[in-house]
């Protein structure tokens, strides 16, 4: 399959993120996709340089790190399934108020007009607070499936919601079919 691949924030999830992304690459084309803040802030977790040298080595390709560049993958139908991981609330914010103003929502809005699907992997500290109802509004929305998430440290952060990254690939091929991967919560 060709999947798109757009990376958001939540630095602290690249490493999981980056290991799913190491393995689809050596089964299927991928095109790597940065959210601005991805593709620009270095943190203690790692520099914006290394991440896009390491996408854009495994895809073999160019990073998307524009709307101007997001915008043709739509109309030229370049992908079969488009991952968003981790997709931070932020973004998650975009999506379900229709807001295309990075790469990634707008590779997203592009995608859609083709009816195909977008898989979220969340990552999100306020995902049973302010993030919530945007989850709630893609969670039934047409063409969004969600990686399986559940509670990453309960005690510490009691909103904080994470996908299980390891099951993005199965959440995919359910999504060709038109079929969220269950259980959602996990």
């Amino acid at each position: 399959m060709k999947l798109g691949f757009a990376i958001c924030g939540s630095f602290c999830n690249h490493a999981q993120v980056m290991r799913e992304y190491e393995r689809l690459s050596g089964r299927h084309e991928l095109i790597p996709i940065l959210s601005d803040n991805a593709a620009r802030f270095d943190t203690r977790f790692g520099t914006a340089e290394a991440l896009i040298e390491r996408v854009e080595t495994l895809a073999g390709r160019r990073a998307v790190k524009t709307v101007v560049e997001a915008e043709p993958l739509g109309p030229s139908n370049a992908m079969d399934a488009l991952i968003i991981a981790p997709c931070t609330g932020n973004t998650l914010a975009r999506l379900a108020a229709g807001v295309t103003d990075n790469a990634v929502t707008m590779a997203a809005k592009s995608h859609l007009r083709n009816g195909k699907p977008v898989v979220l992997a969340i990552a999100t500290n306020d995902g049973l607070a302010a993030s919530a109802p945007n989850i709630a509004a893609l969670l039934g929305r047409k063409h969004y499936y969600f990686v399986p998430f559940g509670q990453d440290d309960p005690d510490k952060k009691p909103t904080s919601l994470v996908a299980d990254f390891t099951q993005l690939e199965a959440t995919v091929e359910q999504a060709m079919q038109g079929r969220q991967l269950q259980p959602v919560l996990l």
